[in-house]
């Protein structure tokens, strides 16, 4: 999808650098190459059909905007019609009926081709540019460029930042909070130019992402076709959008945006929002320090796991150790206590036998003689 888009960029960039893309005045009108008709053709009968019907029907629409099919292939006629978001039904009607008298005139003779007023813009081809799908092309090399010569003089890298900044949060309304794919916008500044306005628009069968790739393609133009400059426009068939240090439109002003220090930095124009980066086949990288630490914690975990379970095995060793032998009864025990209490010494053994005499001998046994206690 990058390159896609990138080839996207570059196309919109020769388009808008061709000869003629830089005149001001409305309107301003390109002539496409696919083929040219006379005043006696099908494809002029074709035209003039989409001629009667589509202002009426776009200035009738609650988006102002519809498209026209008449005729076959190869004298088929397309037609697209669209006016800006604060035009008025009868503005708008007016302003396509004048696009319609106007177009073969500036552009006599070609099957393609589109103009664009302040209020409105009309294209028309032998191609089939529609697309039930979203998927046909954006017209990319009929976008027209129209440049404020006047420039900005005492910060023009922060009025540069200022509108792309307020032209990418336009342009976001626009797609995703808009079903007519439309927005207006306002930023605070500085001295020199207090305020920045704003426009932004796509033609409403657009889904949001498309608007938004179709705008962002055009945005992405900021530093090579205004630089410095204090306002311009890019009108295309499928989207466009302007800024001015002036109010030009006649409603409210949707998108606004607080001033900016001279020291923050605004982002560069963004051509679309950036998808998760997903993980290539060359693995992640990671840092120094988060190399060390990668390694440090589990070694670090695993040595105070291995000292807890060396203390609770000691400590459930100790705790064995003084607790009594279950094999050792209390009766065995109680026993060798009446055994030692049967010992006497033999200074009494002497005292009680008359110092073992014969006379107080009883007898003799295996165990030796036995005597008589004597009182």
């Amino acid at each position: 999808a990058a390159h896609r888009l990138a080839l996207s960029v570059l196309i919109v960039a020769f388009a808008l650098l061709a000869p003629g893309g830089h005149a001001a005045g409305e309107p301003w009108h390109v002539c496409g190459d696919s083929g040219e008709y006379d005043d006696k053709s099908v494809y002029q009968a074709n035209l003039n059909l989409v001629a009667a019907a589509l202002p009426k029907n776009a200035s009738a629409s609650p988006n102002l905007f519809a498209t026209a099919e008449a005729g076959a292939v190869p004298e088929k006629v397309t037609a697209l019609a669209l006016c800006r978001g604060d035009a008025n039904s009868r503005a708008c009607s007016s302003c396509l009926a004048n696009a319609f008298a106007n177009l073969p005139n500036v552009c006599p003779g070609f099957k393609e081709a589109v103009i664009y007023y302040d209020a409105c813009m009309l294209r028309y081809s032998d191609v089939q540019f529609l697309s039930a799908d979203d998927s046909g092309p954006l017209g990319v090399e009929l976008t027209y460029t129209v440049r404020n010569d006047a420039n900005a003089t005492s910060e023009p890298g922060r009025y540069q930042r200022a509108v792309a900044t307020l032209m990418n949060a336009t342009a976001d309304y626009a797609a995703y909070n808009s079903t007519r794919r439309y927005a207006t916008g306002q930023a605070d500044l500085d001295r020199e130019f207090p305020k920045v306005y704003s426009w932004a628009q796509c033609t409403p069968d657009l889904t949001p992402g498309r608007c938004r790739d179709c705008l962002a393609q055009l945005i992405a133009q900021l530093p090579v076709q205004f630089t410095d400059s204090i306002g311009g426009r890019l009108l295309g068939p499928r989207c466009s959008f302007e800024y001015e240090t002036k109010p030009f439109i006649n409603g409210p002003v949707i998108v606004q945006l607080p001033a900016t220090s001279a020291s923050s930095g605004a982002p560069a124009p963004a051509v679309v929002p950036t998808p998760p980066a997903s993980a290539t086949a060359e693995g992640r990288k990671y840092s120094v320090p988060g190399m060390v630490l990668i390694i440090l914690l589990p070694m670090i975990a695993a040595i105070n796991l291995v000292a807890w379970l060396f203390s609770w095995r000691r400590r459930q060793v100790l705790r064995k150790a003084k607790q009594p032998d279950p094999n050792y009864s209390t009766d065995e025990a109680e026993g060798m206590e009446s055994v030692e209490s049967m010992l006497i010494d033999i200074s009494t053994l002497r005292a009680a036998t008359e110092d073992f005499a014969e006379s107080n001998k009883l007898g003799e046994g295996g165990f030796g003689p036995v005597y008589k206690v004597v009182n």
